[in-house]
């Protein structure tokens, strides 16, 4: 990617450092440093979309086409810094930056042929109102600067959160998440086939819980992406 004049005046100015590792980083990098990037764990999920260890998290629980996650997300190790960043320190250029570098990826295997829109998982408007932006999101718009796809940000609502799906076990998650969404306004998505994005997934609670609301659609199809799929 080419490096605006700008940019590099602002790596001078105001230094940036990889989250991972804390090494500054260089004008051409983006979030990660090279070093990092190369040790992600990249799944390779988007070569086999129909039939991968996430996409069977959903089999049985709502119809979905495809499913593909950038990275395995392993909670506590190095790389696991850059969700927390994403989520808790107010860092929502780390959620396009890999939101784009999984699109391109992605892309190059045809993974969103045939999708109509992007549909990020919404979070409740005071978690909205506190972080000051929903990451999946941000990782819309690392997806859209790619592939063009517009973002509908009204189609689901989030209506409670009951607690944090970090330390519960999965049938907890399943019913920390049980209507907690509804369909805000699915008008136009008739026939439509959505992608529905998430930062990371673990049992597949909350897109399973968001999946089977958007079946109410007449005709829609739906796709999964997200960031992570958390392996322990």
């Amino acid at each position: 990617m080419r490096t605006s004049f700008w940019t590099k005046l602002l790596d001078v100015v105001s230094p940036r450092s990889c989250p991972v590792c804390g090494r500054r980083l260089s004008p051409g990098e983006q979030v990660l440093c090279a070093a990092c990037h190369l040790h992600l764990s990249l799944t390779h999920f988007e070569r086999s979309p129909l039939d991968n260890p996430m996409a069977r998290l959903f089999w049985g629980q709502f119809p979905v086409e495809r499913a593909a996650a950038f990275f395995y997300y392993y909670p506590q190790a190095p790389h696991s810094q850059l969700i927390y960043d994403l989520k808790y320190h107010s860092m929502p250029e780390i959620g396009e930056a890999l939101g784009g570098m999984a699109a391109r990826r992605f892309a190059a295997q045809g993974f969103f042929d045939g999708i109509d829109v992007l549909l990020p998982v919404p979070i409740t408007r005071r978690r909205q109102w506190q972080r000051g932006y929903n990451q999946s999101h941000t990782i819309a718009q690392g997806v859209r600067s790619v592939t063009g796809l517009p973002i509908y940000n009204n189609v689901l609502r989030r209506v409670s959160f009951k607690q944090s799906q970090t330390t519960q076990h999965a049938r907890e998650r399943m019913l920390n998440v049980e209507d907690a969404f509804c369909l805000k306004d699915g008008s136009g998505l008739e026939g439509k086939h959505v992608l529905l994005i998430d930062d990371i997934v673990t049992t597949g609670a909350t897109v399973i819980a968001c999946g089977r609301t958007l079946a109410a659609i007449p005709g829609i199809r739906v796709s999964v992406m997200s960031l992570g799929l958390t392996k322990d």
